[in-house]
């Protein structure tokens, strides 16, 4: 499966909502390409390198589809787009086109199945809770309700501050229930950092 690819600093996950603002040419073609098609792009966190210009010198090779979900013209006159995170893929190859796009061969990741909460999700289910209050997380409208432990895996790696490097692990770990053991450590990690 051939995919465009989109370096940022961000990592994107499965369900999670993404407002991204589009300049440059190479991007614009894509995102026309895309909404023509009815297809998505592959979202890929820049390891190296810069989001603007030339191709960035890394980028992790595991990255989340994004599907653009609504449109609209900035007040600044750049394009805005809203997109949400499909399936999760692996980069087999990329080539960098013409344009400076960046193409990838991709094998898409197996989803496993929703499973139900546990009662020891509970705390992190209160803190994603939490999180929805946040007028940056209000403003993504994502609905924040966990109907799994894979969507409350998804949700909390997404929206937490933890570092970019984090994220791409928590997104390769394919089961939630380890998912979720990693970002309670995360978190952890953080509140020891806090109290030192």
């Amino acid at each position: 499966m051939s995919l465009p690819l989109f370096p940022l600093n961000a990592v994107l996950f499965p369900g999670c909502v993404l407002d991204l603002q589009i300049f440059e040419a190479r991007y614009l073609d894509m995102i026309g390409r895309c909404m023509k098609q009815g297809e998505g792009f592959g979202v890929v966190c820049i390891t190296e390198g810069s989001e603007v210009g030339n191709v960035p010198e890394g980028f992790s090779q595991i990255g989340c589809e994004a599907l653009v979900t609504d449109f609209q013209q900035q007040d600044n006159g750049l394009l805005g787009i809203r997109v949400v995170g499909g399936r999760r893929f692996r980069v087999v190859e990329a080539q960098t086109q013409r344009d400076n796009l960046l193409l990838a061969e991709v094998a898409w990741l197996e989803e496993p199945d929703e499973k139900p909460l546990q009662e020891e999700d509970e705390d992190l289910v209160a803190l994603l809770a939490a999180l929805a209050e946040h007028p940056m997380v209000a403003a993504l409208n994502m609905g924040l309700t966990a109907s799994g432990q894979q969507s409350l895996a998804n949700q909390l790696a997404y929206l937490l501050p933890f570092a970019e490097e984090d994220k791409i692990e928590l997104l390769e770990i394919d089961d939630a229930e380890e998912r979720l053991d990693a970002i309670q450590d995360l978190l952890d990690e953080m509140q020891g950092d806090m109290q030192a």
